[in-house]
């Protein structure tokens, strides 16, 4: 169902068939080469890494599905628009198990009290058709009493203070019991401002989480696996590892010789589990051409080969960085090394490159935490590129992304459990809260010190690192 929030505009059109049937030859292409790429994983195995990418890659296959499912109705058949009298209309109702079958709409009038549902979402809440579609009041009703609370305070936000929703909760269906859906909204506003209805899209995205936790499983199957394994060999392993230390300490102003562009600084986080280091890993290198090379990462080695395998990394990195080539054909180099090593690994990686002379950063990123740009006092996540993690397919291509920086701009870098306990989005809301500290500090070293602050006397299962670049003004 389109937003109201404007009465002026217009409603939404369907592209035209020629775009969308090119969407879904894109979606389709991916899929098989995800397919193809899994189909090589085992099924059935002790291996945990092998576990975690079979997660990973079932996650994918699931997601890239339910986007070739949408856009191929969406160039079919347009979803249904519920009834004037709220009941569900009877044109178009989608084939039972498509994505539309699990994405249902909603509008709440509240000058006349009307409710109007469509049929996917009494499919969705598993409520009889026959019944009259639920009021914001008795919609709760449907709703686990943990998960109440929060319906009831995005449902408030949105009439009160006109707030989109955009948030999830359970419901317990008679049939086959608790379901995941996820709701999105906004209010519909009236000639004098004032709230008119509220209108929102549920999706059951309860097969969706599954997965994830499938895959955060695996996960952690993994990090138990690699610290039972490093407990194990700890005494071998302690030597070659404290043989790796970063590749510089303490602050850096490149270039080294006339006014610097960049302010960098940047600190390796310890684990509080004792687990041995060599995984995580950053840089920062002045390059022929004037640019600056910026990265940080993550490598999953075996036993003692973790620190051998960043060495092996970040040596490649900088070779190929002096020949000029760019952080996405260079990213997938890398991937390519560790596809084909003794002992294969995974890793994950973020390449910047920066050009002081026009202040434009060219990145990628190979399964990683996309970089975290501070300006002005506050802070936003930059959009990512594609990319899989390093080692996790046998010709992996990566893309590249730009940015145009100012004066003052201040980035953040950062590996997993720099924030303990908060991964991926999790993590990067936490540190974006600190954009008026970070505002503040006089250099690069009092961001870090900052950021070690804010995160660093937490317990973090595993070694972490953090690298802040502040653009000379």
């Amino acid at each position: 169902m389109p937003s109201h929030l404007s009465a002026d505009r217009p409603a939404a059109q369907p592209p035209p068939r020629g775009p969308v049937d090119a969407l879904i030859s894109q979606a389709r292409r991916l899929k098989g080469d995800v397919d193809a790429v899994r189909r090589g994983t085992p099924a059935d195995t002790a291996d945990p890494t092998e576990r975690w990418r079979r997660a990973l890659y079932d996650l994918a296959l699931h997601q890239l599905d339910d986007l070739d499912q949408h856009l191929a109705q969406l160039r079919e058949h347009p979803p249904a628009v519920p009834g004037p009298s709220g009941t569900p209309a009877a044109a178009s109702v989608p084939r039972h198990g498509s994505l539309l079958s699990r994405v249902g709409s909603a509008e709440w009038n509240l000058l006349t009290d009307e409710v109007s549902w469509s049929a996917e979402l009494y499919r969705i809440l598993g409520r009889d058709t026959a019944l009259p579609p639920l009021t914001l009041d008795e919609l709760p009703s449907l709703v686990v009493e943990e998960d109440r609370p929060s319906l009831t305070a995005m449902v408030t936000g949105c009439l009160v203070d006109g707030r989109p929703i955009d948030g999830e909760f359970r419901v317990l269906r008679p049939d086959d019991g608790v379901r995941t859906v996820h709701m999105m909204g906004e209010p519909a506003l009236g000639a004098d401002g004032s709230t008119a209805s509220m209108w929102a899209v549920l999706r059951d995205v309860s097969e969706l989480r599954r997965r994830r936790r499938a895959v955060r499983e695996t996960r952690d199957s993994l990090h138990r696996h690699r610290k039972a394994t490093a407990r194990t060999g700890h005494r071998l392993a302690d030597g070659p590892r404290e043989a790796v230390p970063p590749p510089w300490r303490g602050s850096l102003r490149l270039p080294p010789d006339g006014p610097p562009a960049l302010d960098i600084a940047a600190a390796h986080l310890p684990s509080s589990a004792h687990a041995p280091a060599g995984g995580a890993w950053y840089d920062a290198l002045e390059l022929p051409d004037g640019t600056t090379l910026l990265g940080v990462g993550d490598l999953t080695g075996h036993g003692s080969g973790d620190a051998s395998g960043t060495a092996m990394l970040l040596g490649a990195m900088r070779g190929m960085a002096m020949t000029g080539t760019e952080p996405g054909p260079l990213l997938a180099c890398l991937s390519r090394l560790l596809d084909a090593g003794a002992q294969p690994a995974l890793g994950s990686a973020l390449c910047l490159r920066y050009r002081s002379a026009t202040r434009t950063l060219v990145w990628a990123q190979a399964g990683h935490p996309a970089p975290l740009l501070f300006r002005g006092g506050r802070g936003r996540a930059l959009e990512a590129p594609r990319g899989v993690p390093l080692g996790a397919a046998p010709d992996p291509s990566y893309g590249q992304a730009d940015e145009t920086l100012e004066a003052g701009d201040l980035l953040l870098l950062h590996t997993d459990w720099l924030v303990p306990g908060h991964a991926g989005a999790t993590a990067a809301e936490r540190l974006l809260t600190l954009a008026p500290r970070l505002a503040e500090a006089g250099s690069a070293q009092d961001c870090v010190r900052t950021v070690i602050r804010e995160c660093g006397e937490e317990e973090r299962a595993e070694h972490a690192c953090v690298l802040v670049a502040r653009v000379a003004s």
